[in-house]
């Protein structure tokens, strides 16, 4: 079974992801890369296994470089000065689970092949242990916020409007609120207070996590609403009327400005994009930012993203980057003026997204794609993609929870077709 998920090694804390395993983890980086730079959202089980991978990267004579609590961004950004970097985090998951996502000097998370090399070495204990001489040292890394920082304010124009933030009581707080205060704006914050329980809201930055943030926009009549999730690789946000702005519909606000020749995006992807870029090369992959940031390396696309709120700008990094993409939309909009009017100009198909619990993913994928192989132009790229004249239909097993997730988009039948996924996902999950 394969250690690695479309995001990273993720689960639950204590239970899936021990420090047994991060120990391990760490020794098999550790003989790959001499240097890494670690880092840690501020969920409570981060440090626990931050500790144990360190002594894992130590112990194969691997030097460290502690950058403390900083957003996966930031920590990515930081790896290009270190044999690779390593983020302890579960990103938009629960407080009860916990993950490490490795990444390389270039910015983008580890490719299938170096998860497979990782994974082999583990298989084979096959790891190096230094000698009592050569045994690696820790130091701190108290720089990687401000560079960052100082990375993106190089890249953006100044702005000066009303935002209203919500760091989900994650790792953005550290550092969103401020960068664009030194952009100009004026800036209001929700659950900027780092606590790895999230009592403020969910770390997932969806529409029924931020019902704080939209009546908080609406009653400041601020300019626009930012949302991150629990380590600020999301960015989801909220026009100046109050309205939760979609996935679907962010990544084509983006795509349009960004894209010139190619752009790559998963196959939960709405067809807004095929309409809006015509003449743009689009590439489909599995669900996951290591697949679409694999993808813009290999077509040199000028944009990638998911509608889950993951954008990938490579001009910046291939590590999807929430505080970059919260400026960057500021930037947008300050010289556009009115996002409401920006984003009604865009158009939007219906969209349904539901997720179902299931332990055994593999079993029920099997029968799902029994029961659709008679439905229309199938793809299996990743999970089930059913394709019809007036719409789609794909079922796809969760890669970071233990979920299957049915995602619909029809101009005609969203609501009838979304009922037929959901009644064929039950049964297989049965």
């Amino acid at each position: 079974m394969s250690l690695f998920g479309s995001s990273g090694i993720r689960g639950l804390a204590n239970k899936e992801i021990t420090p047994e395993l991060a120990l391990k983890v760490g020794y098999a980086v550790g003989s790959m890369y001499g240097s890494v730079v670690i880092g840690k959202d501020p969920r409570t089980s981060a440090e626990m296994i931050e500790h144990a991978m360190i002594a894992g990267l130590l112990s194969a004579g691997c030097n460290v470089a502690r950058a403390g609590m900083i957003p996966t961004p930031t920590l990515a950004f930081a790896a290009k000065n270190f044999g690779c970097g390593v983020m302890i985090t579960a990103s938009h998951n629960p407080s009860e689970y916990v993950g490490i996502k490795l990444w390389s000097k270039s910015g983008m998370a580890f490719d299938t092949g170096q998860q497979d090399e990782i994974e082999s070495i583990l298989e084979k204990s096959a790891w190096k242990v230094a000698q009592w001489n050569n045994i690696g040292k820790v130091d701190i890394e108290p720089g990687a916020i401000k560079e960052h920082s100082e990375a993106i304010l190089d890249k953006v124009g100044k702005a000066s409007l009303k935002v209203v933030v919500d760091c989900g009581c994650g790792a953005a707080s550290v550092i969103t609120p401020y960068l664009l205060r030194e952009m100009g704006c004026r800036v209001f914050t929700l659950n900027s207070q780092p606590d790895g329980h999230f009592p403020g809201r969910y770390p997932e930055p969806v529409e029924e996590n931020l019902s704080l943030l939209k009546s908080t926009v609406a009653a400041t009549n601020a300019d626009l609403g930012i949302a991150h999730d629990g380590d600020a690789d999301r960015m989801m946000a909220v026009d100046n009327k109050g309205r939760f702005v979609s996935g679907d519909k962010m990544l084509a606000f983006f795509a349009v400005r960004e894209a010139r020749n190619a752009i790559a995006v998963p196959v939960d992807t709405s067809r807004i994009i095929d309409d809006l870029l015509a003449r743009i090369k689009i590439s489909r992959t599995k669900v996951g930012d290591v697949y679409v940031a694999e993808e813009l390396n290999k077509i040199h696309g000028e944009f990638g993203g998911e509608p889950s709120g993951a954008w990938i700008f490579p001009g910046m990094s291939l590590c999807p980057d929430g505080i970059y993409a919260a400026a960057r939309l500021v930037e947008i909009v300050e010289k556009e003026g009115d996002f409401s009017r920006l984003l009604d100009s865009i158009p939007q198909y219906p969209v349904k997204r539901g997720a179902f619990p299931c332990s055994d993913k593999k079993k029920a994928m099997a029968e799902v794609a029994e029961r659709f192989a008679e439905l229309g132009n199938i793809n299996t790229l990743d999970g089930i993609r059913a394709d019809m004249e007036d719409g789609w239909v794909l079922v796809r097993p969760s890669g970071t929870e233990p979920k299957i997730r049915i995602t619909v988009e029809s101009v005609n039948r969203c609501d009838e077709l979304y009922a037929m996924a959901e009644g064929i996902v039950r049964k297989a999950i049965l």
